[in-house]
């Protein structure tokens, strides 16, 4: 009697475990999700950054050189084709019955092109929708419509688009996309690492700290002219950066402006290392300015600091401010800098008593566990079909 052999699945993806980031972890997660039922799995990606630790798991794991900016991402388009074109040959030679691809929407042309000349369907991964993070930026009228052509391309191209988000789905939607071949999977984080239980980072002065990217359309600045405000009425306030990204240097120069000695930016550390900093601390600072087309966004460091049990100060509007509010995470604040200030004595003044309730919310609505479950389910679904054609 002849037992059917595992569906091959292959995820293409330039950021994977041991490194650090919102992508990272949510692959991992769908790639247990996986192999949990039963899928014979490999990742291709990058060669990580030396001193990343180390990570042998049992599926396979296809690792190639990759270049990377000055803070070791990989992030602009010319270290993205350094991963997407070797990448497409590595998928020509690559057996698959289903290929997943994750952003950036240069991977999914790679990944689609190569499935068509393998007959094969894929799966793209919209964490978010590049198209409209581009137009918070100051990028070229030609870059947009050009991001806009190869993200539609993609999304129409694959045989199913799984979205973190409704209002992700919604804009995946805008690009002609079925809405049978849409399905949402949820997101959030890894309730083991963020969660109430572990150390506390040991610094003396109260904190606030935001954790991740730090890009434009986030406008983490508001935060430390906030402090400024907060600093005359609580002396010892800090704000501690963990992370990186292309806004970072501006945001160095601003808090020796108007915040000198305050300000504290402690690069990239490993999830645990982060999650002690997130407990330790009086606030999480999170941020996305309005009206810039990104409204929807809801970023995984609001559940990462609610799973923690620590209080979210969300500066904006729209799908993250509502997540905040409408679920007692801490405070939606309007991306101003008074009410940012005002949101974060309130917290100095009285810590927040819902740390349970957080907790509790994140454990049932926001981990990365069961989101990756799902997603691997609609991932093996494209697959069974395939292989019964």
């Amino acid at each position: 009697m002849s037992t059917q052999k595992p569906l091959k699945v292959v995820v293409t993806t330039r950021l994977f475990t041991p490194e650090v980031g919102a992508a990272a972890f949510r692959l991992k997660a769908l790639v247990d999700g996986l192999v949990e039922q039963g899928a014979d799995v490999t990742v291709i990606t990058t060669t990580p950054p030396t001193g990343s630790g180390l990570f042998k798991p049992g599926y396979k794991l296809s690792r190639w050189p990759v270049m990377r900016d000055s803070g070791g991402n990989v992030r602009g388009y010319v270290q993205y084709l350094s991963f997407d074109i070797p990448a497409f040959f590595r998928l020509l030679l690559t057996p698959a019955d289903v290929v997943v691809s994750e952003p950036p929407p240069t991977t999914g042309v790679i990944v689609a092109l190569s499935s068509i000349l393998r007959r094969r369907p894929f799966v793209y991964y919209a964490a978010d929708v590049w198209t409209e993070a581009l137009s918070a930026m100051d990028v070229p009228s030609v870059v947009k419509k050009t991001m806009g052509f190869v993200e539609g391309f993609v999304m129409r191209r694959a045989a199913k688009v799984i979205a973190v988000s409704q209002p992700v789905a919604e804009q995946v939607a805008k690009f002609k996309v079925p809405a049978h071949r849409i399905h949402v999977v949820g997101n959030g984080v890894d309730t083991t690492v963020f969660g109430p239980d572990g150390e506390n980072a040991a610094v003396p002065k109260p904190y606030f700290v935001y954790t991740g990217t730090m890009s434009e359309w986030q406008g983490a600045g508001i935060f430390i002219e906030a402090l400024a405000k907060v600093l005359p009425t609580h002396p010892e306030a800090e704000v501690r950066f963990f992370g990186q990204g292309t806004d970072e240097a501006a945001l160095k120069e601003l808090s020796v402006a108007v915040a000198p000695g305050s300000v504290h930016f402690g690069g990239v550390v490993p999830p645990a290392e982060a999650a002690s900093w997130i407990r330790g601390a009086t606030g999480a600072l999170v941020s996305i300015k309005p009206d810039q087309g990104y409204d929807f966004a809801k970023p995984t460091k609001i559940y990462a600091a609610a799973g923690c049990g620590t209080p979210v100060i969300f500066a904006g509007k729209g799908d993250g401010a509502a997540v905040v509010a409408d679920n007692g995470l801490g405070v939606a604040a309007n991306y101003t800098v008074d009410a940012v200030a005002q949101a974060m004595c309130a917290l100095l003044a009285e810590p927040d008593k819902g740390r349970s309730a957080r907790i509790d919310w994140v454990v049932a609505n926001a981990s990365l566990q069961a989101s990756g479950k799902v997603a691997a389910a609609q991932v093996l679904g494209v697959a069974e079909v395939k292989t019964s054609q």
